[in-house]
């Protein structure tokens, strides 16, 4: 097992997550657009084989009611990682990297920072991906009445709008930062 890919039947078992049904974004495409930007990215990363193993973990847990997924999928690596006899010191800087995808506030460490651009690089997609990402997570959140649904996506939206920049990685931010001010603008309206 290389440190930046899972074990077989932990592998197995994260791409059975993934795919569970309630899902429309938070699946394995998600996972393979980040796996495949981060393959573009690598050489940036200080440790990229927990960035690596980070991205794998970092939806795993996807309870569309739960408010707590990133931190079930931090431990659920942790634990699973120590498991699989990575150290201690690396297992818990893989929990700490797929906490910053709270997005609850920019990151200082290096590799959290790519691995947060890389989860949102979604948003500086060309517009028709952009629009299929829109569609996946309304339908993730079909149960989420319009009316509800539309101004908290929106508060979402313009938060992220509102970083300046968005991209904290200077690569990321040189391809997707101004198709992302473009599409989050068309998103929300302004």
């Amino acid at each position: 097992m290389g440190i930046d890919t899972p074990p077989d039947a932990l592998r197995d078992a994260l791409l059975a997550r993934y795919a569970e049904p309630h899902r429309r974004y938070h699946t394995l495409q998600h996972l393979r657009e980040c796996l495949d930007a981060f393959a573009r990215d690598r050489a940036h990363a200080q440790r990229p084989g927990e960035v690596a193993l980070a991205l794998w973990f970092h939806d795993a847990i996807y309870d569309l009611l739960g408010h707590d997924n990133e931190r079930q999928s931090a431990d659920w690596a942790h634990d699973a990682l120590r498991a699989a006899g990575i150290g201690a010191a690396s297992a818990q800087r893989v929990h700490d990297l797929i906490m910053a995808t709270k997005h609850d506030a920019q990151p200082d460490d290096p590799d959290a920072r790519l691995l947060v651009d890389i989860d949102l690089s979604i948003l500086g997609a060309p517009p028709a991906r952009f629009a299929e990402y829109e569609r996946q997570i309304r339908a993730e959140y079909a149960h989420v009445p319009p009316d509800v649904f539309e101004p908290r996506r929106r508060l979402i939206l313009a938060r992220f709008l509102a970083r300046d920049p968005l991209y904290q990685t200077p690569g990321m931010r040189a391809c997707c930062e101004a198709q992302a001010r473009i599409n989050l603008r068309g998103a929300i309206g302004d």
